[in-house]
């Protein structure tokens, strides 16, 4: 059966594309750097410099439709700069988070987070990470096997940032399943529906509590910095908007630093000589990250709109128009990257991928990830001879079946299973 043509096919809903995003993309670059869909009214971005461009032009490209870029826009374009229309139709509910902040205003919620992910805070923070980690992986390579994703990763890392903000022991769990039970974002499967905004709804009056305890009563956590933060102006924040700023953290810290842990292990698992050479040399964990990060990073796409008629490489951008700015992509540039498809640990300036993201919105949490990730990759390197994928769940190698969450935003595996040959 013939294969429907790239441009044909739409990266929202197809399932195709949510199994191999990358060749989509390299199928678009064929058309440039910039290409247009047909099946809707939206602009692609695959090259890197392109890409670049737009995440660094705060003037003429704003965030409001992140994470949402199909919802229908509140207004109405006209002219050449609607910038003043943005700004009209801008809301402040519960579930308007900082990633579609703009200007001034994204600028003060920023400056809310800028003490919290410190590298002294980070380092306090490596003891409870590695000493967990420890206990976890132990456990999982005494048995012999397990199903990494929803065992592993997403247990981990929902500890880490628990421990970091400072949520109760209590509640932790109840968090983690009202998250595992909704839909992803970027929901493959239903679009062009709102989001379900119900986790963050349910952890909202949480939050709220547990900020107005710390404003009552300090404690030395990540939440009574939140709680006691002033904006740049030195005025003191609303109370919703350091829930949702907390309520953010959480649940963004969760979701794309398990997606990154499922990621590399699959990698690690699929590369047995990769694998022993960082078991001697662990020193190579955080360059071989860096390589995961721009091959198979967690986010494959944020998006933009158009304030001013602008351009994006050679094509001419009218004020209006929504944007995909695919990292992915752009990490994959061969005008940017020599042999970009292959794994090459030691790249020149490879901390320059886009993963987190560049510029104003650069994820606030990549230190966070990065340190986690490979305290965790760490201990399954101490702890095991050999990881392998499960052949019972996932096939041969050459014939592997793997199953990813459906989400046109995250690159994440719905579940890993692995097997491991505990060290002598």
């Amino acid at each position: 059966m013939a294969t429907m043509p790239a441009a044909e096919r739409d990266y929202f809903t197809d399932h195709s594309v949510l199994i191999d995003p990358y060749a989509y993309f390299e199928d678009l670059r064929a058309d440039g750097p910039v290409h247009r869909m047909q099946s809707r009214d939206i602009v692609v971005v695959t090259g890197f410099q392109e890409s670049l461009d737009v995440l660094l032009n705060t003037r003429d490209f704003s965030s409001s439709i992140n994470p949402e870029p199909l919802a229908p826009l509140r207004f109405v374009p006209r002219g050449d700069d609607v910038t003043a229309q943005i700004a009209a139709t801008e809301t402040n509910g519960p579930m308007d988070l900082m990633v579609a902040y703009d200007g001034e205003r994204h600028a003060a919620a920023r400056a809310l987070l800028n003490p919290l992910f410190t590298p002294s805070r980070l380092k306090a923070n490596e003891a409870f990470m590695r000493d967990y980690a420890d206990a976890m992986v132990s456990e999982m390579v005494a048995k012999g096997s397990c199903e990494l994703i929803g065992k592993v990763a997403t247990p981990y890392v929902t500890m880490v940032i628990a421990d970091l903000l400072g949520v109760p022991e209590e509640d932790r769990e109840k968090f983690r399943e009202v998250i595992d039970a909704g839909p992803p974002p970027g929901n493959m499967d239903a679009p062009d529906a709102p989001p379900q905004s119900q986790a963050l709804m349910f952890m909202g009056s949480f939050f709220a509590r547990y900020i107005q305890e710390r404003r009552a009563a300090p404690r030395d956590d990540v939440m009574t910095e939140l709680a006691n933060a002033r904006y740049p102006d030195g005025s003191t924040p609303d109370l919703m908007e350091v829930v949702k700023t907390a309520m953010f953290l959480f649940a963004a810290g969760q979701d794309t630093s398990a997606k990154l842990i499922g990621n590399s292990m699959r990698f690690l698992a699929e590369n047995p000589q990769m694998q022993q050479h960082l078991r001697e040399n662990r020193d190579q964990i955080g360059p071989f990250l860096e390589e995961c990060l721009r091959l198979e990073g967690s986010t494959k796409a944020t998006f933009r709109l158009a304030q001013r008629k602008t351009r994006i490489g050679e094509m001419e951008i009218p004020a209006g128009q929504k944007v995909v700015v695919a990292v992915s992509a752009a990490n994959r540039d061969p005008r940017r990257w020599d042999d970009p498809a292959e794994f090459r640990i030691g790249r020149p300036r490879i901390k320059e991928h886009l993963a987190f993201g560049r510029g104003a919105h650069t994820c606030a949490g990549a230190p966070l990830a990065r340190a986690e990730v490979a305290v965790i990759l760490d201990r399954f390197l101490e702890h095991t001879a050999a990881i392998e994928l499960s052949e019972a769940h996932h096939g041969r190698k050459g014939q592997r079946r793997i199953d990813y969450e459906p989400s046109y935003i995250i690159r994440g595996l719905a579940n890993l299973n692995v097997v491991f040959t505990p060290a002598a």
